[in-house]
């Protein structure tokens, strides 16, 4: 009985460790790399050393120091897949309303001038949201960085005009560089349009940036935020969710990127971003 449940362990633990060897490959030649990519790699090169060095792993794990490592491992794995549920979850406790006055859609990447696989399903959410609503104003909402032929924000407008929204209801920003600053300068071009940050308005980003996403918009001055949660393709969804529950960390402990250990390194990301670089020396 004993052989028989560790042999049902391994085949397991072999099936999941294939599952994230994929990924992680698929990741390889479709992602140009960020902290939750990073997380997958490390969390495949961990499962892959538990199948291989099982016996020496359960022979350690047998005495008093390996019981202590077990356990701190033990609970920073349940810590994390407990975040990792709040992400999940959370993205879809906000919904909206149907009162908004305006729609705030938050920029991603952009290649060359076509709006990226994540981005899509952001615009397409928005788009479906608004033909329902069509009284709502839209701020599209990003600066230009690193490979992007054009702003993130006017890319945007350009993809909504593009799939029947009326250009007049569709308002670009095109200086941001973080969500706090899409909220930010996008409350300035509402303004103009006689929304004032009491009104309600809707973010739109996908599911699991939704939390993070809304109490920005809050820390930026609007009153009532409400979520349109967006999709995402599959082979984003761990390096997404994995790097959204350190976000999440981040923000709970300093509240802004703007504060902590981070932000000395907020100029230095900017401009690797936006591919502007000081001279040397």
């Amino acid at each position: 009985m004993e052989k028989k449940r560790l042999s049902l362990k391994l085949i397991l633990l072999a099936v999941l460790a294939l599952a994230l060897l994929c990924q992680s490959l698929y990741l390889l030649t479709h992602s140009n790399g960020n902290l939750g990519v990073a997380l997958v790699w490390g969390l495949t090169a961990f499962v892959w050393a538990l199948l291989i060095f099982h016996r020496p792993l359960a022979a350690f794990a047998a005495t008093g120091p390996g019981r202590v490592v077990c356990w701190v491992l033990g609970l920073g794995f349940g810590l994390f897949f407990a975040l990792l549920a709040f992400v999940a979850l959370s993205g879809y406790s906000n919904q909206p309303k149907g009162n908004e006055k305006a729609m705030v859609v938050l920029g991603a990447a952009v290649h060359g001038s076509k709006v990226s696989r994540l981005l899509r399903y952001r615009l397409d959410a928005a788009c479906d949201y608004y033909f329902q609503h069509p009284d709502l104003v839209i701020v599209t909402t990003g600066g230009q960085g690193r490979g992007e032929d054009l702003p993130e924000g006017r890319a945007m407008r350009d993809y909504l005009i593009a799939k029947g929204v009326p250009a007049d209801k569709v308002f670009a920003e095109e200086k941001s560089a973080s969500t706090e600053e899409n909220f930010l300068f996008a409350a300035g071009i509402l303004e103009e349009q006689g929304i004032s940050r009491s009104d309600p308005i809707l973010l739109v980003t996908n599911a699991f940036h939704c939390y993070r996403a809304a109490e920005y918009g809050r820390m930026a001055g609007f009153e009532t935020v409400t979520a349109l949660p967006a999709g995402i393709s599959p082979g984003s969804v761990l390096p997404s969710y994995f790097r959204e529950v350190f976000a999440l960390l981040y923000y709970w402990v300093f509240k802004s990127s703007q504060t902590g250990w981070i932000h000395p390194l907020v100029g230095t990301l900017d401009a690797f971003k936006r591919g502007k670089f000081p001279p040397l020396g």
